[in-house]
């Protein structure tokens, strides 16, 4: 007879966690090169090349910092902005999902629909401004559709290719236990691709920040994208820069969101 009584012990040992120190390696690591830019930043600044509206230093960008949260303006700005995005993301990826689906599974809407998409995923993004302003005027409906585009075409092209791809064993092991239609695609297709799937996601949610400043040159007057602009013309290199920085900050912040709920549902999957 087989021994499992050692099998079972072992699978009932809890799961050791990595030391404290190797966790926080990773984080130490990503640190180094901001660490590097703001310190050569500092230097650049005070080394007499650059003129303080050319590039003020680290410290002017943090009173900028602390002069927009004064007066609230910045928390508004930080709203607005924050809130095109997800909404433009949602509906962006929501339609880039559906329609990636599609055509991942059918060679012949494929055939069809593929190669028009993949011409319009060429066109950049202030191409579009104008015509979004002439068909839904300034408002936000212009801003919100600009960042829906740019979310759009990663996830649609990421699960449309990876469906198209997927694991044909996998396909017919679904159809022989009578898996059809939505139930093998809910079942089988969809978490066989799972990790293509939230790099699309991913993808398309960097590429929504992307496509908000040149949503917020629409008529704006609120938002990152504004500040960009207004700064520029004021002449406010601080807040410019502060801008930039913010934009990177928020980005990488919804990256890191998405990327946790992308590890929790992948380990229940398993």
């Amino acid at each position: 007879m087989l021994d499992t009584t050692g099998s079972a012990e072992e699978s009932e040992r809890p799961i050791r966690k990595p030391p404290v120190k190797r966790r926080w390696r990773p984080l130490a690591a990503g640190l180094i090169l901001p660490v590097v830019v703001l310190v050569g930043w500092q230097a650049a600044a005070s080394s007499g090349l650059y003129s303080s509206a050319q590039l003020p230093p680290p410290l002017s960008v943090l009173d900028a910092l602390g002069e927009l949260a004064g007066d609230g303006s910045l928390w508004q700005h930080l709203a607005i902005s924050v809130q095109r995005v997800l909404i433009g993301f949602a509906a962006g990826a929501g339609l880039g999902f559906l329609l990636g689906a599609v055509v991942g599974l059918s060679a012949t809407v494929r055939a069809v629909v593929a190669p028009s998409i993949a011409a319009l995923r060429a066109v950049p993004s202030l191409a579009w401004v104008p015509l979004l302003v002439l068909w839904l005027g300034i408002g936000e409906g212009p801003k919100i559709t600009l960042v829906a585009i740019g979310s759009f075409f990663p996830v649609y092209t990421t699960i449309s290719a990876a469906l198209a791809h997927a694991d044909a064993h996998l396909v017919e092991v679904g159809r022989a236990y009578g898996l059809r239609g939505g139930e093998l695609l809910g079942r089988i297709m969809l978490p066989s691709v799972a990790p293509a799937i939230f790099s699309g996601l991913r993808l398309g949610l960097a590429q929504g920040w992307l496509f908000l400043v040149a949503a917020e040159l629409i008529a704006s007057s609120m938002g990152l994208g504004f500040l960009l602009t207004d700064s520029q013309n004021t002449g406010r290199t601080d807040i410019l820069l502060l801008a930039i920085l913010l934009l990177a900050a928020l980005g990488k912040l919804c990256d890191v969101i998405l990327g946790l709920v992308e590890k929790r549902v992948l380990r229940t999957h398993k």
